[in-house]
């Protein structure tokens, strides 16, 4: 029987979950709610999460723009997915909610900016 512990992060509650897995069924204790074990379940079959990071600004200042996945991701392809966004560049000036990155690897989720960057002014 494989045991897996963790610690829940649904709600502030931070419930210490234990999922048992016998190979046929699945089982959780510790759970204060509902949404406990069905945290623990998806954590277990299907790791999921979103990303945050940031990614190069030309022209912009600063020169660094926060962006946010529109969606999660399975956490198998997170470390492809960081290093596609740590090769992307994009140009300012950038608004909030600008689409950095389409579709990152195919996964149906957008890569979308967390704030305005406005264009650097020129000194002449």
């Amino acid at each position: 029987m494989t045991e897996k512990m963790y610690t829940c992060i649904v709600c502030p509650k931070s419930c210490r979950i234990v999922l048992y897995d016998d190979g046929e069924k699945r089982s959780v204790t510790g759970n204060g709610c509902k949404r406990g074990e069905s945290y623990a379940l998806n954590e277990y079959a299907n790791p999921m999460r979103m990303i945050t990071t940031a990614v190069r600004v030309i022209g912009g200042k600063p020169g660094l723009l926060p962006v946010i996945s529109t969606g999660e991701v399975p956490r198998d392809k997170l470390m492809a997915c960081m290093a596609e966004l740590y090769a992307t560049v994009t140009s300012a000036p950038v608004k909030q909610g600008d689409v950095i990155v389409e579709n990152v690897l195919g996964l149906n989720v957008d890569i979308i900016a967390s704030r305005d960057i406005k264009k650097k002014e020129e000194t002449v």
